[in-house]
């Protein structure tokens, strides 16, 4: 059976004066000069060579907005802008090229323009000590050398095809990889004699790779751009996140990882 509690007399009055009170306090606000932090985590799909210098940015920001955080989904750029266009849920994308944040684009997923943040070249990785002598982009085409280069949709991947194309120089890789992190680790791991990797990468990597720079690598830079996504669960910290990238503190730490000005 239901119960029916009757309130009467004085209790009644005290519970009515109770409220009434507790409805005229209003909330404390902010102290002068004081913007209210962010709050929640937001997502973001950042290509794989952003990972050292996003991870350092990611500390900045949760220090500058306690209560926020960071959670990353590094790979391949084109991997990203495909998960993307086919329903996953993210609130920034970061891409190792135009191309990549142009999918985005097209298909209606930014929320404004994207802003270039970053500029990065390739050059190779051989194991320490460089033992099959590998001095110029043409010696990856010597018998014997096993290469290891990016899928080509990857941006990397279209960064090296673009080297062959204008040095008539054609690669026989013994493997294509998703994303640059899995090539630069064939070489690391002795799978592989040489590699094309970011020079961030490289020095990611320094100690567990050789490092050859060439000249042909100067005509396939590849710029980066960020923007926050349109349905980004939450917009408005995503935007302070990509404020952070662009800012001054945000630039000295991607030069740092051995990232250019775009």
């Amino acid at each position: 059976m239901r119960r029916i509690v009757v309130l009467t007399g004085l209790a009644s009055t005290m519970l009515v004066a109770g409220l009434v009170a507790c409805g005229s306090n209003p909330p404390p606000s902010s102290s002068p000069g004081q913007s209210s932090a962010p709050s929640g985590s937001i997502v973001v799909f950042a290509a794989a060579s952003l990972k050292p210098a996003f991870t350092q940015l990611s500390q900045q920001f949760k220090a500058d907005n306690p209560g926020s955080g960071v959670e990353f989904d590094f790979a391949g750029s084109s991997e990203l802008a495909t998960q993307l266009t086919q329903g996953a849920s993210a609130d920034v994308f970061a891409s190792a090229d135009t191309a990549q944040m142009d999918t985005v684009v097209k298909a209606g997923l930014l929320a404004g323009e994207p802003t270039n943040f970053a500029a990065n070249t390739l050059v190779i990785v051989t194991a320490p000590g460089n033992p099959r002598n590998v001095a110029s982009f043409a010696d990856l085409a010597k018998p014997g050398v096993s290469v290891v280069i990016c899928q080509k949709p990857v941006p990397c991947g279209a960064a090296t095809q673009r080297i062959e194309n204008s040095a008539g120089v054609h690669l026989n890789p013994v493997s294509e990889e998703p994303s640059v992190s899995d090539v630069l680790n064939k070489v690391a791991t002795g799978q592989a004699d040489a590699a094309l990797v970011y020079v961030t990468d490289a020095k990611y990597a320094k100690g567990k790779v050789a490092s050859v720079n060439f000249p042909e690598a100067a005509g396939a830079v590849n710029v980066y751009p960020i923007g926050v996504l349109k349905k980004a669960p939450q917009a408005a910290t995503a935007q302070k996140f990509v404020t952070l990238v662009t800012s001054d503190t945000g630039q000295k730490i991607l030069a740092q990882s051995g990232f250019a000005k775009p």
